[in-house]
């Protein structure tokens, strides 16, 4: 299993990024999704979740209304799109998923929102 993230980098306060993951070494199409992030010196928190098909989906309560997961199993990919984005969005953003009970995760990709 591998999942790598890109899409990461440096925006302003108020912007737009999409985040990628791309899944490898396992069926992708039939396992949830998630994103969590991590940022300096605090604990890493679920943002978002995305069930195999895509037909459900939840998010943590500071990114409803300005961050949208989805995926495309034809690809192997699940995105995150983040608008409105605030200074305290920044974080490493990874992805992960659980395979017969195993946990993957990304290396992860950095966000950070400043002017």
């Amino acid at each position: 299993v591998q999942l790598v993230e890109s899409g990461g980098g440096l925006v302003q306060p108020g912007g737009s990024l999409r985040l990628s993951c791309a899944a490898s070494g396992f069926t992708f199409s039939g396992y949830a999704m998630w994103w969590y992030r991590q940022a300096p010196g605090k604990e890493r928190d679920l943002v978002a979740y995305i069930n195999w098909s895509g037909s459900s989906t939840n998010y943590a309560d500071s990114v409803k209304g300005r961050f949208t997961i989805t995926r495309d199993n034809a690809k192997n990919t699940v995105y995150l799109q983040m608008n409105s984005l605030k200074p305290e969005d920044t974080a490493v953003y990874s992805c992960a998923t659980y395979v017969v009970g195993i946990e993957y995760w990304g290396q992860g990709t950095q966000v950070t929102v400043s002017s």
